[in-house]
C-alpha cells in the first residue's frame, strides 16, 4: 500500500537532512560524503575508528566509536537518519552485522549496506564472482534489524579497476593488456564521482510522494531495493582505446594477449585460500563478469536519468586511471576495495 507525506503524523518532514557514513574516509566514502556536504541539504556525520588518522572532506562532523563496543556505536548512530556504509572487503560481513545493529537501536531507520558491485537480482552472477555470500548477508542483517535498505548497485569502479591487471586486465605503467576472450564484452561501471553524485541525488528526493497526485521521484521507490547506476557501458576493449587516447599508444606500443575467460576464472578459483589469493578473488569477480551473457550489463535497470546524472566523458575518467595507476604500486583487492 502507497504511503503519502500528507497521511504522516504531524511534524514528519519529507526529507533526510541527517546522514552518518562508515567509511567516509574511504575510497567511494569520501566521493558521497562530499557529494552530499555540497548539496548544502545534508549534515555529514563520519563513524571513524578511534584514533583514526584518515583524511575527511571539510565539514563534516566526526563521531569516533570503539567498534568493539556496541554501545559506542549506538550513541554515534542517535539522531542519523540514514547510514552508508562502505567497508572494505577485508571487514567481512561479521563486522557489518555489529553496526546494523547498533543502527537499529539507535533509531536510524534506512541503511545503505556495503555492496557497490554487479546486479544483486542476478543470483547466479553474484555467486559465480564470490560477492553473493557477502553482500546478501549485509541485506539480511539490515532486514533482521527490522532497517530500510537499499543498495548502490554501480558495478566495478572505473578508476580504481584499471589500477591494477588483476581487474579490468590493463596494466598501465607496464603497458600490457590481458583480455577475457575477444575483449569485447561489455559490462556497466562506474566512476567514483558518479557514484558520489547518485548517494547525494538520492538523498535529496522526497521519501515519498506528498499524495496520490505526486509523480516525482522519490526514495520510497527504491526502499528495500537496488539503485542501479552507471557511468559507462564498455568492453576490455573500449577501456583500452580510451587509455590508448590518453597515453597516444596504441596496440603496437603494448603487449596485448588474449586469454580464455572459463580457463582464467578457473585458475583464479584455485588460488583462493592460498598466499595469493586476493589474486584469484580479483580474477574471479572480474573475469566472470566479463563471461559474455554472464550479466555484468546491467544498462536496462539503471535510473540515472531518474537521479538527474550527468553523462561522463570516458576519457577523462580514463585520464584519472592513469594518474591513479602510475602512483598506485603493487594492489591488493582485499586491503583496498573500499
Amino acid at each position: 500500500m502507497a504511503q503519502y507525506a500528507k497521511n504522516q503524523a504531524a511534524g514528519f518532514v519529507n526529507y533526510i537532512s541527517k546522514v552518518a557514513i562508515v567509511g567516509a574516509g574511504g575510497n567511494v566514502g569520501k566521493h558521497m560524503a562530499d557529494a552530499l556536504l555540497q548539496t548544502g541539504k545534508h549534515t555529514v556525520t563520519a563513524i571513524t575508528r578511534i584514533g583514526s588518522k584518515s583524511e575527511l572532506p571539510k565539514g563534516i562532523i566526526t563521531a569516533p566509536v570503539n567498534y568493539a563496543d556496541e554501545e559506542s556505536l549506538v550513541q554515534a548512530l542517535k539522531g542519523q537518519e540514514f547510514l552508508i556504509i562502505s567497508m572494505a572487503v577485508s571487514g567481512g560481513a561479521a563486522a557489518e552485522a555489529i553496526v546494523m545493529s547498533a543502527a537499529a537501536k539507535a533509531g536510524v531507520p534506512w541503511v545503505m549496506p556495503t555492496c557497490y558491485g554487479t546486479d544483486i537480482e542476478n543470483r547466479k552472477l553474484m555467486d559465480e564472482n564470490l560477492t553473493g555470500r557477502g553482500v546478501y548477508a549485509n541485506i539480511e542483517a539490515a532486514e533482521k534489524n527490522g532497517l530500510s535498505w537499499t543498495t548502490m548497485n554501480c558495478s566495478f569502479w572505473y578508476e580504481f579497476s584499471l589500477m591494477s591487471s588483476n581487474c579490468y586486465g590493463i596494466d598501465i605503467p607496464n603497458r600490457s593488456a590481458t583480455l577475457f576472450g575477444d575483449g569485447e564484452v561489455p559490462i556497466c561501471t562506474s566512476t567514483w564521482l558518479q557514484c558520489g553524485r547518485a548517494a547525494a541525488a538520492f538523498l535529496s528526493l522526497k521519501i515519498m510522494p506528498e499524495d496520490e497526485t505526486d509523480k516525482d521521484a522519490t526514495m520510497s521507490q527504491w526502499r528495500n531495493k537496488p539503485l542501479f547506476i552507471q557511468s559507462f557501458v564498455a568492453s576490455q576493449r573500449d577501456m583500452l582505446d580510451s587509455i590508448h587516447k590518453v597515453l597516444g599508444t596504441t596496440d603496437a606500443d603494448w603487449t596485448v594477449e588474449k586469454v580464455d575467460a572459463q580457463e582464467r576464472y578457473d585458475a583464479g578459483k584455485k588460488l583462493l585460500g592460498g598466499p595469493e589469493g586476493y589474486k584469484g578473488f580479483s580474477h574471479c569477480l572480474y573475469t566472470r563478469t566479463f563471461f559474455k551473457d554472464g550479466g555484468g550489463d546491467f544498462s536496462d535497470k539503471v535510473v540515472n536519468k531518474a537521479l538527474r546524472l550527468p553523462q561522463e566523458d570516458m576519457e577523462e575518467a580514463s585520464r584519472r586511471a592513469v594518474d591513479l595507476a602510475m602512483k598506485a604500486g603493487e594492489f591488493s583487492y582485499s586491503k583496498g576495495a573500499h
